[in-house]
């Protein structure tokens, strides 16, 4: 979704932009689908190297923009691709490297020397760009350019700011999957229950799809924990209704590259409560626009917090809608993407 919006707004701002990519799908305007038989559909290609050396040298693009996770495959090829047919080449990198993905770098190095390719390279916050900066050494610039989002699309209106609630509702919106542990998302909203008194209601609402969904439903029957609700995978406007119902959102995960639901959340005025290593701190600040905690007890600590102080709520909220996160906003990140290219062509 992020890739497409960055499409979106460049073709709003008159790039003429064209995507390769090897995830099946429907056909839609200006995306190349090099897709091959593969078991699951996994988006690899395994002659993908050269059809994209082909497509690139067909159309001689200014600059070639390759987005990839901590193992991307498709998208090293592309990398190679581009550095073969003599274009220049930014690389975003859109997840945390692990110990494991750092070794198998350095080991990439070691086999192709990628670090000589004059390839620019961007990460979305600074937590996602240490481990990058360490493994890629001084030739490589490393930049920080946020994930964008349309803040004022988020922000509340007035009346839902003024509501004045007497149930106190968390909520968290992610993937359930095991990367974003959300079991110890339960087990945190239930401890920082048990820390809030008996007087104060709670509800809490975890948004999002996943193969642990099962395991949650089960564990929510099991510790009879009725006031959590898991209601699966919304769309933007449905997560933006839930959003302004909320007086805490939870991101717990402390490999977030970002945090693109933490940002939306704070553009529309909820308090924020992440790990202060995760890229949500690039936007978060403690006691400013949420709460932020090293370790997993701190995290719940911050949660019962927010949940028995409503006038720290209120500060908060109030100061998240009246500030709009910049470095985040469309135009800054299209500006940073701007720098990138022209360093790369240079």
């Amino acid at each position: 979704m992020q890739v497409a919006d960055i499409v979106r707004v460049q073709g709003e701002a008159g790039h003429d932009v064209e995507v390769a990519t090897a995830t099946p799908g429907e056909a839609l305007p200006g995306v190349h689908r090099l897709v091959a038989p593969m078991p699951f559909d996994l988006p690899v290609h395994p002659r993908g190297t050269g059809h994209l050396i082909r497509m690139m040298t067909a159309r001689r693009p200014d600059v070639v923009h390759v987005h990839m996770g901590a193992v991307s495959p498709f998208a090293w090829m592309g990398v190679r691709a581009a550095v073969r047919a003599g274009l220049p080449v930014v690389v975003t990198i859109h997840s945390m490297w692990d110990p494991v993905t750092r070794g198998g770098y350095r080991a990439l190095q070691s086999a192709f020397r990628w670090r000589s390719w004059g390839v620019v390279a961007t990460a979305v916050s600074e937590a996602a760009a240490r481990p990058i900066r360490e493994v890629a050494g001084p030739g490589v610039p490393v930049h920080v350019v946020s994930n964008g989002l349309d803040v004022s699309a988020w922000r509340p209106s007035a009346d839902v700011a003024a509501e004045s609630r007497d149930t106190v509702h968390v909520v968290a919106v992610g993937r359930l999957a095991p990367r974003k542990q959300p079991m110890r998302l339960l087990h945190l909203l239930e401890a920082a229950r048990s820390r809030v008194p008996e007087h104060i209601a709670m509800r809490a609402t975890v948004v999002g799809d996943g193969p642990a969904r099962g395991r949650m439903e089960r564990h929510l029957r099991a510790r009879r924990l009725d006031w959590v609700s898991l209601p699966g995978r919304l769309t933007r406007e449905q997560i933006k209704e839930v959003l302004a119902s909320a007086d805490v959102f939870v991101a717990p995960a402390p490999r977030e590259s970002f945090g693109l639901a933490a940002l939306e959340a704070r553009s529309a005025g909820v308090p924020v409560v992440a790990r202060e290593q995760s890229g949500v701190a690039d936007f978060v600040r403690p006691g400013k626009e949420g709460l932020l905690g090293r370790t997993f007890d701190e995290l719940i600590s911050s949660v019962a917090t927010l949940a028995r102080d409503p006038d720290l709520r209120r500060s908060i909220a109030g100061h998240n809608r009246e500030t709009e996160p910049v470095k985040c906003s469309w135009p800054a990140v299209l500006e940073g993407f701007e720098r990138c290219y022209a360093l790369a062509r240079g």
